[in-house]
Parts: C-alpha cells; structure tokens; sequence
C-alpha cells in the first residue's frame, strides 16, 4: 500500500459482510455507511469509539476489509511523527494506528483506492494465518482475521492452533 509518501505491507486484515452482525453494513444502506454499498476499491473510513479513524477496503455490496495492521517500508520519519512514537511495533499496529500513521482522515471517505498517493498494489503470494476478530463482540469467534504468517506487525498473535 501507498498512502501520502507513506508505504508498507499490509499485515492483517478483518473481513465483513452484510449478513455479518459485526459489519457496519449489516443494518443496510445508511448516510455512514454508504461507501461500503459504493464501487468496490474505495474507501470506507469510519472514527471508531469516536477517537480513531479506522481505513476499509469496499469489496462490493455491503462487503469490506479493515486494514488492521502494516508493516512500514517508506516515509516512517512521517508515519512516527504522526503517530507521535518511533517505536516500530506502535507505528502500524491496529486500526487506528494504522489509520493515524498514513494519515488517513473522513476526508477520504469514498475515495478510489487508484490515485499516486491512495492505492494497494497486491502484493507477491504469501502465508496466510485465519482467526477469530479482536475488539468486537458481535461474531467475535468468525474467522474472519486473516494475517501475514511470521510478522512481527499484527495486532495480536493469532492462536497458536491456526
């Protein structure tokens, strides 16, 4: 991913459907949530407990992906200064680090995931760790988390059972 002379590896991952209790979309089509029934590759920002702007991938009707975590490659000096830290392991760590870090704000809402500076390129093929979502309460045990196998950059480990 390439965000503001920022880029990195996008490390974990949480899927949503509209059939999925967990996703914003799951009450249908509001104001909020009317990205994720927009195009796919866009944006879909949302502040999460009204503190941190959380960055989404649509992926169709009511279908998107929380970008979770990263691991940085270019312009850390910026995504540390944003974040207010050095520390690598802080820097793109969950959501709203990972957010904060590339700044990422509601103005990007809707945005097309296809500009210089806004896009996700897909990546060489890699190991893929599935577990249950973290920070949720609705469908918590869907797995649903997906994570590069072997990076020091996700959230939380995954279960050692995955």
């Amino acid at each position: 991913m390439t965000i503001r002379g920022c880029s990195g590896v996008v490390t974990e991952t949480e899927a949503y459907q509209p059939d999925d209790p967990a996703s914003h979309s799951f009450p249908g089509p509001t104001k909020r949530n009317a990205a994720m029934f927009g195009p796919a590759g866009h944006a879909y920002v949302y502040r999460s407990y009204g503190i941190h702007w959380c960055l989404n991938v649509t992926c169709g009707h009511g279908h998107g992906v929380l970008l979770c975590a990263g691991e940085p490659l270019e312009g850390l000096a910026l995504m540390a200064s944003r974040r207010g830290t050095s520390a690598p392991r802080l820097i793109e760590t969950g959501p709203g680090r990972l957010a904060q870090a590339l700044g990422v704000t509601d103005a990007d809402y809707g945005r097309p995931f296809s500009a210089p500076d806004f896009f996700i390129d897909e990546g060489p093929p890699a190991k893929i760790l599935t577990g249950p979502r973290i920070g949720i309460t609705k469908a918590a045990d869907w797995p649903r988390r997906y994570g590069l196998k072997g990076s020091r950059h996700l959230s939380r480990r995954f279960p050692s059972s995955v």
